[in-house]
């Protein structure tokens, strides 16, 4: 009967142990990959969109402000109207006196201007991870338009219009005098258009473990 010498048996002890070290991997790697694959047959995975939507909503709320503060300059206006109207919820008339000029509040109305651009990002991102996933660009494109349409016209016409007087004693908002319905419409559009866009950054891709096969 041979005697194993003390370094060959530790020798084996090692390689029985790394045996079993990817023993191990390969059958987490198959629980991992059952685990997934039943997540994936649940079906849509809202909490997933809705949480990307909320970010990319930042994203496209600062593109639709940018945009509206380049066209503002361009066209001789002050460059923070849009910004002054949307504070007239909340601060009436106030906000589009030209000699206000308080910079915290217009800066906390670039911050909720960007945060309801978030909660409209989920809104977006929902429904085009809903109906134009498989449509390619040109079809989130128009899906991103009917939908920025339908939201201007709820918000300006089905809430503003009759809320802002009701609590505020005005309608800056929807008066064409301080902020035109076409600038409302298109920064509506941009918005949605970047929100096609990027619609991509927020897909759901599930991850699939890689394994080494012998």
């Amino acid at each position: 009967m041979t005697v194993e010498s003390l370094a060959a048996r530790e020798e084996r002890l090692a390689q029985l142990r790394a045996e079993a070290a990817e023993l191990e991997a390969e059958i987490d790697a198959e629980k991992f990959g059952q685990a997934a694959g039943e997540w994936a047959r649940r079906g849509y995975y809202l909490t997933y969109y809705a949480t990307a939507g909320f970010f990319l909503g930042m994203v496209g709320a600062l593109v639709s402000l940018v945009f509206n503060i380049a066209g503002a300059t361009v066209a001789g206006k002050d460059p923070l109207q849009l910004i002054r109207v949307y504070l007239t919820f909340g601060m009436g008339e106030k906000a589009l006196d030209p000699a206000f000029d308080n910079g915290l509040a217009l800066a906390m109305g670039c911050v909720l201007y960007i945060a309801t651009g978030m909660l409209l990002g989920i809104i977006f991102q929902v429904v085009l991870s809903r109906y134009a996933s498989q449509a390619g660009l040109a079809g989130r494109l128009v899906w991103a338009t009917v939908l920025a349409v339908a939201v201007w016209l709820v918000n300006f016409y089905g809430l503003i219009a009759w809320l802002q007087p009701l609590l505020f004693g005005g309608s800056w908002i929807v008066s064409n005098t301080e902020l035109p319905w076409w600038v409302a419409l298109a920064t509506h559009l941009v918005f949605g258009w970047t929100m096609a866009v990027i619609y991509p950054w927020g897909e759901f891709r599930p991850y699939h473990l890689q394994t080494e096969t012998a």
